[in-house]
């Protein structure tokens, strides 16, 4: 439930401004919430699938680009997104794991819709550079925010060629933020909608990720520390209750069995140019690209509990978007930076589902 709806103008288009709160649903909103996501996760089989390894602009690169809709969907710009996954993770794993039956790209496509995912050079299903395939210190860290611009570029003009559409809606998680936003800021023509989901801003306290002082091609993640830094913010009574049974066991397995070395090192590998850049521009004062150059409505939604991205991240972009035709930020209560798999993710969905059908 929203606790305040403020608007404020300001100079140029005016800027919407939906503050919201949202706390613990009661047991009864909770109920029907549960009620709707299993009548969708029932839906699926009415939904068709699709899967491509696009060429990048990297010769011997590729890209996996999956595609979810309705059967007999005729694809349209206005009803058409593609996301893009963060820092660590894939994005199959991220936005198509069902959880309970439903993932988030069932959601959106089971209203309709005709969803896409792109996996960023170095990440689940994509060619993974060669430096990839060398001691991690043998190599400068690689894809950074830049080239992952160009990944998503290649995949958008993939998406307008295939179905023959002019414009998409675009959704990034954490870095995937910077990106889409970065994107979004030199593309404005090709974008219809952004949703930035726990953006990326300039740092005021400390980084989540913990990295060496010298950061090689890309570094090795442990099962254990992403589940300490999922958990991390969360009042100790909450915890327990935070994540439904099985779902942190489902996600990791589907993850790390996204990286075909983690079989016999028990670790995923992910790619260290977002750290540099972290280091290089957000701890510095700096960005990588500009809220004021972006000109599509635009929605900003996080967690309350996010130790990644803190809220106050969220309301620094927020106050940027000047030149946005509309802009809106949510924050969900009991939520971290992970909602998207939390107890709370419905709120999540429906949310971002509504600013993209306004």
């Amino acid at each position: 439930m929203f606790h305040s709806n403020k608007a404020t103008g300001r100079q140029g288009p005016r800027l919407l401004l939906f503050f919201a709160l949202l706390l613990a649903a009661a047991t009864s909103q909770g109920e029907a919430v549960e009620r709707d996501a299993g009548v969708l996760a029932g839906r699926t089989g009415t939904l068709i699938a699709d899967e491509f390894n696009i060429a990048s602009d990297t010769a011997g690169i590729e890209l996996y680009v999956r595609n979810k809709r309705p059967i007999g969907l005729e694809p349209s710009a206005e009803r058409t997104v593609l996301f893009v996954h963060g820092a660590t993770y894939p994005a199959e794993t991220s936005f198509d794991l069902r959880l309970d039956g439903l993932s988030w790209m069932d959601y959106i496509a089971l209203h309709g819709w005709n969803v896409y995912l792109v996996d960023l050079r170095g990440y689940g299903r994509s060619t993974r550079p060669d430096e990839m395939s060398q001691p991690p210190e043998d190599n400068d860290p690689i894809v950074t925010t830049d080239v992952a611009i160009r990944d998503v570029a290649a995949a958008v003009d993939f998406i307008l060629w295939r179905d023959g559409i002019r414009k998409v809606n675009l959704i990034g998680w954490s870095w995937g933020t910077t990106i889409m936003g970065g994107y979004t800021a030199r593309n404005n023509h090709k974008v219809n909608r952004l949703v930035l989901y726990a953006p990326v801003w300039i740092r005021e306290t400390p980084s989540a990720i913990n990295s060496p002082d010298t950061l090689g091609a890309y570094r090795l993640v442990s099962r254990e520390s992403a589940n300490q830094r999922w958990l991390r913010g969360v009042p100790d009574d909450k915890i327990s209750s935070l994540i439904p049974d099985g779902w942190f066991d489902a996600w990791a397995k589907a993850t790390w069995d996204s990286d075909p070395q983690s079989a016999s090192s028990g670790l995923l590998r992910a790619p260290n140019g977002v750290i540099h850049d972290i280091r290089n521009y957000w701890m510095q004062g700096k960005t990588t690209w500009n809220p004021t150059d972006i000109r599509v409505p635009t929605l900003i939604i996080g967690g309350n509990w996010d130790r990644d991205t803190p809220p106050y991240m969220a309301q620094n972009v927020l106050e940027r978007l000047g030149n946005a035709p509309a802009a809106r930020r949510i924050e969900i209560g009991e939520a971290t930076h992970t909602v998207i798999m939390e107890k709370n993710r419905m709120q999540l969905f429906r949310e971002v589902q509504l600013f993209l059908q306004d």
